[in-house]
């Protein structure tokens, strides 16, 4: 008989394998190919190299060992310039799969045609998930909060009837006091249909707002499907400017990925992805080669 304390040990460790590596990696053994860790990566991390080369980009992070892919280049239907049908074919010949996309409809401008062109595409690519990545400065006040909210739950019935969850990804100007309010915890989190708006939980964002994402989770348990694996180099007193000159690839920093991670049950965490808006300070495969050797060798 396992103690308790060894129970849970086993419990957690468990929990972080299914999120960073994947169902299918921890059953298998990943013992036949990196794919089968079953890591993600959000693009934006190499969006430059997307830029210049797609194809030779993606073939590049396929090598490495990713998996799961979270897209940066939707506009006007198509995915980096491509078709639906085109990118799905062109990602599933290198072994990968489009999870979760980040779009670009933005509080301010968004129409729902807009919303059902972005939805329809992203069923077609067969995504589970369209994420609002973003918010501009301009609508960083009470009033444009309040609207969002309910744009991306008009935004959120849209998607689900296609069968993609909606989402938000948080920074952390959200969790700034705004006239005694805390947009976050006061707009977002009570605004948001639960049903049709899941929350995508910046790790490093939401640190360096001086948050607790475990105590998040128990705040609000199975609100946060998904989540952005990034690391940073120290403790800082919390801030709210877009701030990147910390930030540094997963598992080489001091966020306590383990602990947050072996809670992501309570939170309802699906899916992980590694991320770095830096793009490694100009070397980003560098980065994102690192980053998959901790999550798979030390997380």
């Amino acid at each position: 008989m396992q103690n308790r304390r060894e129970f849970l040990k086993i419990s957690a460790a468990g929990s972080l394998s299914m999120m960073l590596l994947g169902a299918a990696g921890c059953a298998s053994g990943v013992g036949k190919s990196k794919k089968n860790y079953g890591v993600g990566i959000q693009l934006y991390t190499i969006r430059d190299a997307m830029s210049a080369d797609i194809l030779g980009t993606l073939k590049k992070v396929s090598d490495i060992g990713y998996k799961n892919l979270e897209l940066a280049g939707y506009s006007n239907g198509k995915f980096y310039g491509y078709s639906p049908a085109e990118f799905k074919k062109i990602i599933a010949d290198l072994g990968m799969a489009a999870i979760s996309s980040h779009t670009q409809v933005e509080s301010a401008s968004i129409s729902l045609d807009q919303a059902k062109l972005m939805a329809d595409a992203h069923a077609q690519l067969g995504v589970k998930y369209c994420i609002k990545p973003w918010v501009e400065e301009v609508d960083r006040n009470l009033e444009q909060y309040k609207k969002m909210v309910g744009d991306c739950n008009e935004v959120g019935k849209i998607t689900k009837s296609v069968g993609i969850q909606y989402g938000y990804h948080n920074h952390n100007f959200e969790f700034a006091t705004l006239d005694g309010v805390v947009p976050f915890y006061d707009i977002l989190m009570p605004g948001f249909d639960a049903d049709l708006v899941t929350i995508e939980l910046d790790l490093f964002w939401a640190s360096k707002a001086g948050q607790d994402p475990v105590e998040m989770f128990k705040k609000y348990p199975g609100r946060f499907q998904l989540s952005h694996i990034k690391d940073m180099r120290t403790k800082q007193e919390p801030f709210y400017e877009v701030k990147k000159d910390d930030m540094i690839s997963a598992g080489s920093g001091v966020i306590d990925f383990k602990t947050i991670l072996a809670s992501s049950e309570i939170g309802g965490l699906k899916y992980a992805f590694i991320e770095d808006d830096n793009q490694n300070n100009g070397k980003p495969f560098e980065g994102i080669e690192s980053a998959f050797k901790n999550v798979t060798e030390k997380l």
